[in-house]
Parts: structure tokens; sequence; C-alpha cells
């Protein structure tokens, strides 16, 4: 009981920077949620052609002109080479069709005549060769079996008038799960910072002359003195936590009444424990209470920046990742990031996440042992 009161003391002189990381992670969070953009509404786009035909504009040939223009942007350019290069290059058309002397006739006659095309080699490009290609297999099918040309143009609009049905079942909020990734993404900071801070200015307390000599000489076990430090500790931690998840209900929103929701606060829950394992034996390891702020942007600030938390992962170079990989802090915002894509919440689609989990964890246990071995050694040595 005397641990937990001295405890509560030096904790209620640590008010402010706990406030302080609230306050980002309440500013970061909502300013990046005002900031979403929450259309969802898909606006097919057409590629801008150039079409250059040196056959008649008759029968199969008009045809492809007309198929072509119907489902893109028609471009005209002056018909020579320089403005056609320039016009590729500055983009003003992302793909070109030569269609060659003679076209219909050879096409007729079953002599598969070649278009040239020029392209961009962007999106829209592949595109509009999706376009050609389409055009091209469907006429050559139809063209072996049917001699008529009249027949033959008919049975190819036939065809590829026929759209697919696109429908969208997916019933994800894809724009609630990204403001919950974000908010639980920045937390790593808060959370881990938070802990470290406060645990490392008791810890710090506890270690002055006076204190660690009267603890040293008592009846007390140096792991029975540490389990109290951490159940103490871990009732902060916990405080903290807590307020933050209730800070996720008032930002986030509906969402967070999900099993999106429940997965992420779990999440985050494991990895408090893991931050209050590290700031436990950091605070075993440090004496110097000035040293703490260092030790923050060290270990807060650096596995936030290296494992996603402030920039996404996926524009992380990989040698970044590769080395994220040792720490605590990645596998929980790995977490988050795969809770984003999640269209169903079970056993199988969390295997992943569960394993990522129990690496928290072993982190945590691993953090325990290692501070017990410090604990006992410095004791041994005072």
């Amino acid at each position: 009981m005397t641990v937990f009161k001295t405890f509560l003391k030096v904790l209620n002189k640590a008010k402010a920077p706990i406030i302080m990381y609230t306050v980002f992670l309440i500013f970061f969070a909502g300013f990046n949620m005002q900031t979403t953009d929450n259309s969802t509404n898909f606006v097919a786009s057409k590629p801008d052609i150039l079409m250059i035909n040196e056959d008649i504009e008759e029968g199969i040939t008009k045809n492809l002109i007309d198929y072509i223009s119907n489902n893109s942007n028609i471009v005209e350019i002056e018909e020579n080479q320089e403005a056609i290069d320039d016009a590729l290059f500055y983009r003003d058309v992302n793909y070109i069709v030569y269609i060659p002397q003679n076209y219909r006739q050879d096409f007729l006659a079953g002599k598969n005549p070649e278009i040239n095309i020029k392209s961009t080699g962007d999106y829209q490009s592949s595109l509009a060769n999706m376009l050609l290609e389409r055009y091209i297999k469907v006429a050559n099918i139809y063209q072996k079996r049917i001699t008529s040309e009249d027949e033959l143009i008919a049975k190819i609009n036939d065809t590829l008038e026929k759209q697919t049905r696109v429908e969208i079942t997916s019933k994800l909020d894809t724009n609630q799960l990204s403001k919950a990734t974000f908010y639980y993404n920045f937390a790593n900071y808060s959370i881990l910072a938070g802990c470290v801070y406060v645990l490392c200015l008791i810890l710090s307390s506890f270690k002055e002359e006076k204190i660690a000599k009267r603890t040293i000489i008592s009846s007390m076990n140096y792991k029975a003195h540490n389990r109290k430090l951490l159940l103490s500790n871990s009732v902060f931690a916990f405080i903290l936590w807590g307020s933050y998840v209730l800070l996720s209900f008032v930002l986030v929103g509906d969402i967070m009444f999900t099993m999106h929701g429940v997965s992420y606060i779990l999440n985050s829950f494991i990895f408090t424990i893991c931050a209050l394992t590290i700031a436990f034996l950091i605070g075993n390891l440090v004496t110097n209470k000035n040293a703490i702020n260092g030790i923050i942007n060290v270990v807060a600030l650096g596995s936030s920046f290296l494992c996603g938390a402030f920039v996404p992962m996926e524009w992380l170079p990989d040698t970044v990742l590769k080395i994220a990989h040792i720490l605590p802090s990645y596998y929980y915002i790995k977490n988050n990031e795969l809770l984003k894509g999640l269209e169903a919440i079970n056993f199988e689609t969390m295997h992943e996440i569960i394993i990522n989990m129990g690496i928290m964890l072993l982190f945590a246990v691993g953090f325990t042992i290692i501070t017990n071995i410090v604990a006992k050694r410095k004791r041994k040595m005072g």
C-alpha cells in the first residue's frame, strides 16, 4: 500500500505531459478526419485518343472508329509527326491509333491487318489498349464465320454492347475504418510516450538515494517490490488506455460499436501491455530525470516514424519496414492496417492479426524478464 500511495503522489505531478500527449492525439486525429474524403462515388474516366485513319472511312473501318469514339475522348491534332510526338510527350493524348491503308479490304479478306499504336504507358493508355484489343478480338472471331460485312458489323456491335453488370457487395465503411486506423495508429505515440514519461518519472523517484536504501534494507523481496510497482503502473497505463478508447468513440463514430471497433480496442489493449513493460524496463535502466525527454524522442517518436504511425506503411521504404520488425509498434500498427481491409471478422480473417497480437505479448514477457534481471543486478550492486 505504501508503494501505491507514493506512486499516486508522484503521478499527480506528471499531469501536464499526460494532458499534452492527449491533446496531440485529439488534434492530429481530428485534423486528419476532417480532411478525409467522404466521397465514395466512382466516376469512370475515358482515355484521350488520337485516331489517324489512312483508309476510307466506310464499313468495318468506320465501325471501328465509331466504337473507339464512343468509349473515349477523341483528340484532334495537326497531322504532322512533330505535333503528334509533342502531344504524346505532354500527355495531351494517351493513345494513338494508326489505321493503315486498305484496312477494310484486308480485314474482310481475312489477312488480319496490323494496327499500329503509340501510347504514354500510363493507366489511361492501358484502358485504350483494352478497348482496341476487345474490338479486334471480337471482330476476328466473327470474320471467320460471316461473309456479309453488314451482318458482321451488326454481330460485332451486338456483342460489344453487352456490358457486365458490376454489383458492389462489400459492406465496408472504408471512410470510417480509415478514420479508426489513423486514430489508433497515432495512439501508438500517445500511449508509448505517456507510459514511458510517467513511469520513468515515477521509477526515478523511487531510486532517489534515501528511498532506494530504505527499500534495500527492508524485508520486501525485489521481485515483490517490482510487482507492486508494475501493478501500480498498470493502473495508470490502463486508465490512460481507457481514456483514449473513450475518445475514439467520440472522434471516430459508430464504427467503434462494431466487431471492427472491438478489434481495434483489443489490439490497442495488448499494445498498452507491451508499452507498459517497455516503460518499466526503461525506468529501471534510467536514473536521470533529465534524460526522460530524450528517451521519449528515441523510443516513442522513433518507433512511430519507423513503423507507420505518422506516415502510412505503404509509403515507407522496404528497408525501413524490415528494420521496424524488431519493434512491437510494427505489429500493432500492422494489425490496424489489416483491420481496415477486413470484410468480415472471424477466426480465418483474423489469423494474421492474432499472430501479431501474440508477438506483442511475447515482447511484453521478454521485457518483463529483462527488467527482473536488471533490477536484481542493480540491487546486488547497491
